[in-house]
């Protein structure tokens, strides 16, 4: 009996053939390809153009209507650049998806924001519209609901300077607007983040500790469950789009989009 194995997307995003980052994207990416059908998106190698511009916008470019009304119908007459075709392809036909960066003035490289920015189009990302209710769907829902992502972030700082009282900021916090104003926002349920500090300075047996420790936590995914953020239709945030002021009273921090705030 042949079984098929779930499909994963695993966005890299580091310019050096030569990193521990590559180290542990090889070792992951074979790590992964035990329990999921892999497709890789490198994309350095792939010299992906990352900035938006009138190319993504096909025929529709010279139109005198908004830029979003154009960016959309371009994507629903399949108008939209080869290259960004192919990723949103890859991201719908994926399970699971695994980015992996390395944190950069405390966000991700500007190489992986434009990926962002580019494949998760008006129409497809955001911008999308419950075809039954007609209300938007976001934060929870969207056509990339029912898939789950991990993001894999080497550090250049110890935990501490990135906890909840450190100097840099608590790194949930930091990335908040890529777990939440990015993946869930289009759907994308986020796993907890998976963090390697100290990754400038590593000795090769640090390294290969830190490839290990990442390695079982790929072949264990399917036991996690995502951060349990509250969707948009969850009635939390009505009226408006306010979380309801008797739910986690007095706090104002980020963590009270969690259920389990």
């Amino acid at each position: 009996m042949t079984t098929t194995k779930p499909q994963a997307l695993y966005v890299y995003a580091h310019p050096d053939a030569r990193s521990f980052n590559r180290a542990l994207f090889d070792a992951g990416r074979t790590a992964l390809a035990r329990t999921h059908d892999v497709v890789t998106s490198d994309l350095y190698a792939m010299g992906f153009e990352p900035a938006l511009s009138r190319a993504d916008l096909g025929e529709r470019a010279d139109v005198d209507s908004p830029f979003l009304d154009r960016w959309t119908q371009a994507a629903s007459e399949g108008q939209l650049p080869d290259e960004v075709a192919l990723e949103q392809q890859k991201l719908l036909d994926a399970d699971l998806i695994v980015f992996q960066f390395p944190l950069w003035w405390y966000s991700v490289p500007a190489m992986l924001k434009g990926w962002f920015d580019r494949v998760f189009s008006s129409g497809f990302g955001f911008n999308v519209t419950d075809p039954e209710t007609g209300l938007p769907w976001k934060y929870g829902g969207g056509l990339l609901a029912g898939r789950r992502a991990l993001l894999t972030i080497t550090l250049g700082e110890d935990l501490r300077t990135v906890g909840t009282r450190g100097i840099a900021g608590d790194l949930d916090s930091l990335l908040f607007g890529v777990t939440h104003g990015t993946l869930f926002y289009a759907g994308i349920e986020p796993l907890a983040l998976h963090t390697i500090p100290d990754a400038d300075g590593l000795s090769p047996d640090e390294a290969q500790h830190e490839i290990d420790r990442f390695t079982h936590r790929l072949a264990n995914l399917a036991d996690e469950a995502p951060i349990p953020f509250r969707t948009m239709m969850s009635g939390d945030y009505r009226p408006g789009r306010a979380l309801r002021e008797e739910l986690v009273p007095g706090r104002t921090d980020l963590g009270i989009h969690r259920v389990d705030a």
